[in-house]
């Protein structure tokens, strides 16, 4: 597959690159420092602590699969800009809760601009780069989300030790304007026919499931949900292990070791996806994964316990650009969308069902075991994944010879 000179670094690509970067800095800042917040200025239990990260997650999944209905009906732009400011408005009834049951109701409706808004930004870039370099520039827009998963826990972390939740919650609230700012320089050729437009030629239709999923996206959003499974044992647990195998110190340094690995690695892994498909990048990448929680497993040491983190980087790093590519690949382009929305449901769930199922294993487990099982896990992912990926390269033969004999 030859190398494409069509640019991926067009307006709209920054544009919802940024807004990406934007709104996940909040999330990200927001995640870390909301159970501090509950626990000791509203006085609430770990328990509760929990349940304000589980809850936006929660709404986020119970809304995704409408989410393709969505941009199909008023246009992604539209829906881009609604679900920005939404984002933003939202983001501002932080300054005034204090209480924990309305900070619930908040979490949950900051899940759904949320939802919505992940959704149409991942689309939009599906849909703005090339074709040829799809790998590619679906894997610079994703480094912006990995960037902020960096900068969103340092800069929350950071200024609640200098200033109020208060005026944290502010600042945040200010920031989020400049993303909506920058969906509006988005400019999309295609706009959605006006509601109530249908031709009369073509009786109104009843709602169906497939309004709201892309079945032929599920086979490798399937696979990606289960790569997220493995990926909350991080999201969750890493914090707790470090203090466990007495590396407190250093914690806060795996996610920097994390994205940076993911940072370098990523454009490369994405143009070699790109000109030798998805075998080639994707079954080393589920290797290095798997490696990576072993030396996770075997990590007593400082040295150890970051190896593994850029290991883990390296390999978890292009797997999610990648396999939503291959996920949308699979669509008709009016179907973008909702192969995105369904792509996203699945990864959603991976995580939460990986944050539950994997937290009641540790208590009988232990976190050493747990990581040599989730090591074990990667590889029955990567065996699904190359069952998969047969069956499509098989299918895509048997069309070519279809074309070429009814040609």
């Amino acid at each position: 597959m030859k190398a494409s000179n069509k640019p991926i670094w067009t307006r709209n690509f920054l544009g919802v690159s940024f807004v990406n970067l934007i709104v996940f800095i909040t999330f990200y800042s927001l995640l870390t420092t909301l159970p501090i917040y509950v626990i000791y200025e509203l006085k609430g239990t770990e328990a509760q602590a929990g349940l304000v990260v589980t809850v936006m997650l929660l709404s986020a999944i119970l809304i995704r699969p409408f989410s393709g209905n969505l941009l199909q009906r008023f246009g992604k732009r539209n829906v881009l800009i609604a679900s920005t400011s939404l984002f933003a408005f939202t983001s501002l009834g932080y300054i005034w809760i204090d209480q924990f049951i309305p900070l619930m109701i908040l979490r949950f409706l900051h899940g759904f601009s949320f939802a919505i808004l992940t959704t149409t930004t991942s689309t939009i870039a599906a849909e703005t780069v090339p074709l040829e370099r799809k790998g590619e520039g679906l894997g610079y827009f994703t480094m912006f989300m990995n960037i902020a998963i960096v900068i969103g826990p340092f800069i929350g972390l950071t200024l609640i030790q200098f200033i109020s939740f208060h005026l944290l919650f502010v600042i945040l609230s200010t920031f989020v304007v400049i993303s909506v700012i920058c969906a509006w320089l988005v400019r999309l050729q295609s706009q959605p026919a006006p509601v109530g437009s249908q031709s009369q030629s073509q009786p109104k239709r009843k709602l169906s499931i497939h309004d709201f999923f892309e079945f032929k996206a599920v086979p490798f959003s399937f696979i990606i949900s289960l790569v997220a499974f493995a990926y909350a044992g991080i999201l969750s647990f890493i914090s707790v292990y470090a203090i466990e195998v007495g590396l407190e110190q250093v914690s806060g340094y795996f996610f920097l070791v994390f994205a940076v690995t993911m940072l370098v690695s990523r454009p490369y892994l994405g143009r070699l996806f790109d000109q030798r498909g998805a075998k080639i990048v994707i079954l080393p990448s589920l290797i290095m994964y798997s490696i990576g929680f072993i030396l996770l497993a075997f990590s007593q040491s400082a040295w150890l316990f970051l190896v593994a983190a850029g290991v883990i980087g390296i390999g978890y790093g292009s797997l999610m650009p990648l396999f939503l590519s291959l996920a949308t690949e699979s669509v008709a382009a009016n179907r973008t969308g909702h192969a995105t929305a369904t792509f996203f449901t699945l990864y959603d769930s991976g995580v939460a069902a990986g944050s539950f199922i994997l937290g009641l294993m540790v208590p009988w487990m232990g976190f050493s075991n747990l990581f040599f099982f989730l090591a074990a896990f990667v590889l029955v992912i990567l065996v699904s994944f190359q069952f998969l990926n047969n069956r499509v390269e098989v299918a895509k033969v048997k069309k070519v010879n279809v074309n070429k004999i009814s040609g």
